[in-house]
């Protein structure tokens, strides 16, 4: 068993952990207390080829591994937990409900410029009475003729406000709760279509969410992602690609939380030496320390087996559960470890804190992870 990264794999972590300290890092207190989307961040993101890493080049992508593409999150999320999210929603879902199930027509006319980072894409799954229940959505798509008519809303929609391309998600045949939700391709600007106001969050202020609504809303039948009822599979599948780009997103944030309490704990001095002298600091950082590593080489462990062609929703839900818990305590471990200042705005642990929390929730909350795990166990 090789635990080493590939020259490839170190090359890209480094190339993106520079990348992030030069174009990311001094803009990520400005843009939390903002909530401004960091587009030019974005933008050269893409002009680098890091928003479709896992895709092949002939769509525009770099043709990178999985694991790849997890380690260029964790970097990026390492300095703005908001932008590296932006980056996992376009890649891992909205990019890969068209790479897994598209058409050779929609990859080319839609994931090839997605890939390139020259249209952003959303996900559009949750509504206000759907959450971790799915099948409590009530979007529904009408076939006439050559267009289906899609009438609903959604919320929380990633991406939303700043997207050009919405991956949604609406039922077909209401009457069948396993095979009647459908996914479908809407252009930004098509009739029918509306985006609501940002929603302002407690953290990851600069990702873009709202919500979105559908009145009337034609859509070319040819938009259809695979086949009428495909929906469910083509949401979940991705999901669960998802959910390792938000453990590593997870395990970044720790990551931050742990540079910025071992700086400041050999800088504090109280009682006439560094805090990091005291045993209670100590056990802190190796505690730290312990669990990154252990949330790393879980996320590590669920890409590979996505890049072997291998089943993995539930090591994807296990690196999930494990790195946003284990982000959240190691984040309030980091403001502990600061006292006072901690708690204060201008403090990038006080951000890390915030950031950290929504890793529980959002692509499967904690307890829908536990879900899937005994799921998987009890079969």
């Amino acid at each position: 068993m090789d635990f080493k990264l590939s020259d490839e794999q170190k090359m890209i972590k480094a190339n993106m952990r520079e990348f992030a300290q030069k174009y990311v890092e001094p803009i990520a207190e400005e843009i939390d207390e903002s909530g401004r989307y960091p587009e030019e961040a974005i933008k050269l993101l893409g002009e680098k080829g890091y928003m479709g890493m896992p895709f092949p080049e002939e769509y525009g992508g770099a043709g990178t591994d999985y694991l790849t593409y997890a380690i260029a999150v964790e970097e990026l999320s390492r300095s703005c937990a908001a932008t590296g999210f932006t980056m996992s929603v376009h890649t891992g879902l909205a990019c890969g409900p068209i790479a897994l199930f598209g058409n050779e027509e929609q990859k080319k006319k839609y994931l090839t410029p997605m890939a390139k980072g020259e249209h952003i894409g959303a996900f559009a799954l949750t509504e206000p009475g759907a959450g971790t229940d799915v099948g409590a959505a009530t979007t529904r798509a009408v076939l006439e003729g050559d267009e289906y008519v899609i009438n609903g809303s959604k919320t929380f929609t990633s991406n939303g406000p700043v997207a050009d391309t919405f991956i949604t998600f609406a039922w077909t045949n209401p009457e069948d709760k396993r095979k009647g939700m459908s996914a479908f391709i809407i252009e930004k600007g098509t009739p029918g279509l509306s985006i609501g106001e940002p929603i302002m969050k407690m953290g990851i202020r600069a990702s873009q969410t709202s919500s979105v609504f559908f009145n009337n809303c034609r859509v070319p039948k040819e938009n259809l992602i695979g086949n009428p009822g495909d929906g469910l599979k083509i949401a979940m599948s991705c999901l669960d690609h998802g959910r390792i780009g938000i453990a590593a997103q997870a395990v970044g944030i720790a990551q931050a939380a742990l540079d910025e309490s071992l700086a400041y704990s050999k800088e504090r001095i109280q009682f006439g030496r560094p805090i990091s002298k005291n045993q209670a600091i100590q056990w802190m950082l190796a505690d730290m320390e312990t669990d990154i590593n252990a949330g790393r080489f879980l996320y590590y462990y669920a890409a590979y087996l996505k890049d072997q062609g291998q089943p993995f929703s539930k090591a994807a839900s296990m690196a999930k559960l494990f790195c946003s818990e284990m982000c959240f305590k190691h984040a309030a471990k980091a403001v502990q470890i600061f006292g006072g200042y901690g708690y204060c705005k201008g403090q990038k642990v006080e951000r890390l804190l915030r950031d950290a929390k929504i890793t529980e929730i959002y692509e499967g909350t904690s307890e829908a992870q536990r879900m899937n795990i005994a799921s998987n166990l009890l079969r």
